[in-house]
């Protein structure tokens, strides 16, 4: 899942991103209403967004607006240090789906967050199953058989990409837009990487990741 984070203070996105990172999610950061426009009206989705109203270039009240006057429906947490009512009231009327207080707790801002996208999967089970693998989008947790797999956070990202679509192919270009900023640097060297060390994981499970020659990688169960 992927976060676009627009916030001008440094050290705050600097921290907000190595924490989103941490938990799992691909994380974008921009540093001004502009930039965060720019990105937004552009084909890549977001899962949701972390927004500064005091943004420069153009304020957070500005790319709210122009985010749901596009029909873009992604869910948005404004973070701000404005707490006045009527700015709360605005936020909320704009399109914002949540509105925390700067100084805020980090433990309640990710919980925040995996309740937006919790409720973003209303309706669709966001537990999926091949064989006796299991993985749970929102907890952030695979299991064989109910037991805890250990995997690392670039593993967990790769394993989400490829159960969303069991049995479909998907390509090296979309696991590396899942697992990396535009900021970092991939290699399709990396997606091998992990790739290899995932299917030795859950090959217990009775599952197989398959390499589709020059199209990319299928999920599925081994067969019997």
């Amino acid at each position: 899942m992927r976060i676009l984070i627009a916030e001008d203070d440094e050290v705050l996105a600097d921290g907000l991103c190595h924490s989103m990172r941490q938990s799992g999610y691909a994380v974008d950061c921009v540093k001004d209403g502009l930039a965060a426009n720019l990105i937004l009206s552009g084909e890549q989705p977001f899962d949701l967004v972390i927004l500064d109203l005091g943004l420069p270039k153009v304020d957070g009240f500005s790319v709210l607006r122009s985010l749901r006057e596009n029909n873009r429906q992604v869910p948005v947490i404004i973070l701000t240090a404005r707490d006045a009512e009527g700015d709360r009231v605005k936020g909320l009327d704009l399109g914002a789906d949540d509105y925390m207080i700067k100084p805020f707790s980090l433990p309640e801002l990710e919980a925040r967050v995996r309740a937006l996208i919790r409720r973003g999967q209303c309706g669709v089970n966001p537990v999926y199953t091949c064989g006796t693998l299991t993985f749970d989008s929102v907890g952030r947790r695979a299991a064989i058989s109910g037991t805890t797999l250990e995997l690392t956070t670039r593993e967990m990202s790769v394993l989400e990409a490829l159960m969303l679509r069991t049995g479909w192919v998907v390509s090296k270009e979309q696991l590396l837009e899942r697992l990396y900023s535009y900021a970092e640097e991939a290699s399709n060297n990396a997606i091998e990487v992990y790739i290899h060390r995932l299917r030795k994981k859950i090959e217990p499970a009775g599952v197989t990741i398959r390499t589709i020659r020059g199209l990319g990688y299928v999920i599925g169960s081994l067969p019997s």
